[in-house]
């Protein structure tokens, strides 16, 4: 593990990090949802399936983490985060692309971060959280729009999160590159009704579609 240093409006600190080279010449940079952490099974799953294909991979704490807090800080916060272990990804290997990826809030930040002109190859969102729950009047989607880099919406079809699907088909038309895949079945862990399988699993088994987006 090690320590990423992070400018905030607040003052600077320290997030936690984990990373691991890879051979292949691409780094997967992995953000975790609102209320879990980077060591959650689900994205150690994930994360170890793409080591095993040969990416480097940065998992990393967001600020509300480091602080105690159960739930996500402002969103200026998450972007300078961002920005901060992407900057660290490109030192540890300058030559290899940087993808960023995210469950849910991880991903959010990032694409917000991105609009921004946060440089990355692209983008891969594990469960994009384009509203809460029930609440499709407020969604959250007027930056994706604006990036120029691929997005790739990995979603499952029962996430309530993006309900009604026509809403969110209609905010991925407006994308300049994006893509969607759907997990049948899937919640917004992408767990299966009448199918049980450990978080680390299932993470695991969205690697090789974040593999096949970001191959060098």
């Amino acid at each position: 593990m090690t320590d990423i240093p992070v400018e905030l409006p607040t003052g600077a600190m320290t997030v936690s990090a984990d990373w691991a080279p890879g051979t292949n010449g691409a780094t997967v940079v992995i953000a975790h949802g609102a209320g879990t952490v980077k060591d959650h099974p689900f994205l150690t799953g994930y994360s170890d399936a793409l080591g095993a294909l040969g990416f480097s991979t940065l998992r990393f704490n967001f600020p509300y983490v480091e602080q105690g807090r159960r739930m996500p800080g402002p969103a200026t916060h998450a972007i300078a985060t961002w920005k901060a272990v992407v900057a660290f990804a490109r030192e540890q290997d300058p030559a290899a692309t940087i993808w960023a990826t995210g469950k849910s809030y991880g991903g959010r930040m990032a694409s917000m971060a991105v609009s921004e002109g946060l440089p990355v190859a692209g983008l891969a969102y594990l469960g994009y959280p384009l509203h809460a729950p029930g609440k499709p009047e407020k969604p959250r989607a007027e930056h994706l729009a604006a990036i120029a880099v691929p997005q790739l919406f990995i979603e499952g079809t029962n996430d309530p999160f993006i309900q009604p699907i026509s809403q969110f088909d209609d905010v991925v038309a407006t994308c300049q590159d994006a893509r969607v895949i759907w997990i049948e079945g899937g919640g917004h862990t992408f767990e299966v009704k009448g199918r049980k399988r450990p978080a680390s699993d299932i993470g695991a088994s969205l690697a090789s579609f974040v593999a096949e987006f970001a191959r060098p």
